[in-house]
Order: structure tokens, then sequence, then C-alpha cells
């Protein structure tokens, strides 16, 4: 059975991912203690609301040195995703925690596309990696969000949305879903497994 730590630092919709990844047999650990979380076999680290407040508790935490300096599979959801980014728009420029190259953008409203991004919406997969084995051209995922990362050469997946949305990112050991997993249905629980059997 896979073990995997849950960061539960006052930002992120922590219940929700940890009932689906006890679902899937997984044994979560909740935890806001940075030297649990440095010998963690997985870290997830999800996030909802400001980048700004999400790096303050951070901080205030002293959870952001551990979790650069984690060396084992990461993964950042939604907001926690956008963290792994070196800046956002969001607040007049927030820096993150420069795990992955580039300056998360606030999206932009146009006809028939409102802000936040809310809903359903497929994913392409534009590169292999092992977070999305099994998936296929029909995999849908929810999104919400009013912020964007960066496409670039970390994109493992994209959704669209007035333009590319990168809905799965990499950077090593550093993985980055900007979608809930938890709410996604068959595609959000085989992500969810498919991390939970990457090697630690």
């Amino acid at each position: 059975m896979s073990s995997v730590t849950l960061l539960s630092y006052g930002a992120g919709n922590v219940a929700s991912v940890q009932f689906a990844l006890e679902r899937l047999g997984a044994t979560v650990r909740l935890t806001a203690d940075p030297a649990e979380v440095a010998a963690a076999e997985r870290l997830i680290v999800p996030g909802v609301g400001a980048a700004g407040f999400a790096m303050a508790r951070l901080a205030e935490l002293g959870l952001v040195e551990p979790i650069r300096d984690f060396p084992r599979p990461l993964l950042g959801v939604c907001l926690g995703q956008q963290l792994l980014f070196e800046t956002s728009e969001e607040g007049g420029g927030t820096p993150m925690l420069g795990l992955i190259p580039g300056q998360v953008r606030r999206l932009q409203p146009g006809p028939g596309r409102t802000v936040p991004h809310m809903g359903w919406s497929r994913l392409e997969i534009v590169r292999d990696d092992p977070l999305l084995e099994d998936l296929d051209e029909e995999s849908w995922a929810y999104f919400v969000h009013s912020f964007v990362c960066p496409d670039g050469p970390a994109t493992r997946a994209r959704a669209e949305y007035g333009g590319a949305v990168p809905a799965v990112v990499r950077m090593a050991n550093r993985w980055g879903c900007q979608f809930h997993p938890e709410r996604s249905s068959r595609t959000g629980a085989r992500i969810l497994r498919n991390f939970l059997e990457l090697p630690a």
C-alpha cells in the first residue's frame, strides 16, 4: 500500500483530496511539520484561494525550503501547481517556489469565456509521462481557476480555454495538475493512482 503525505497548511482543499487517495487504498498522513514533509515518501501540495496567502502560510510554517528540497515525487494540485512556478501576477506580483521557470498570469475573459474557468475540459496529452499513463483522448478533468501557468517545456497535458491551459506540468520529480483530480472522476482517479505508483 502506498504512503503519501498531504500538506495541511490552511490553504488547500485537503479533505476531498484525502478521501480520494484513501479510496485508492493509500495511507495518507496530513501534516504541516517540516520534518515530516522532508521525510515523506510522496508529497501532495494542494491549494485553493490566493497565491500570496498560500506562500505566506508556507513561509510562516517553515515549509518553503522542505518543499523546494524535496527529492521524491511531489504533486501540486490546482493552486498547488501554480505555486511550483517562479512568480504570479496575482496581488501585484507574488514570488513563489521557483521550481519551474515562468510567471503565472491572470486568465482573460472573452466571448463565451468567463473567469474563473469553471467546469469540465478535455485533456490533450502533449508529452508522454508516467502520471498520464492509461489516459486517452476522451479524458476530461474538472477545473476551477482564474490564473494560468505558462505553456512551455514543462507542459505534459493541455486543456483549451481561449488558449492553451497547461493542465499537467512536470519538471524532474515535481508534477502539477491545474485541475482538481479529486473531482475529476475516472481521469482524476487514474492520475492519483499513477502518482501513488511512482517509485519513491
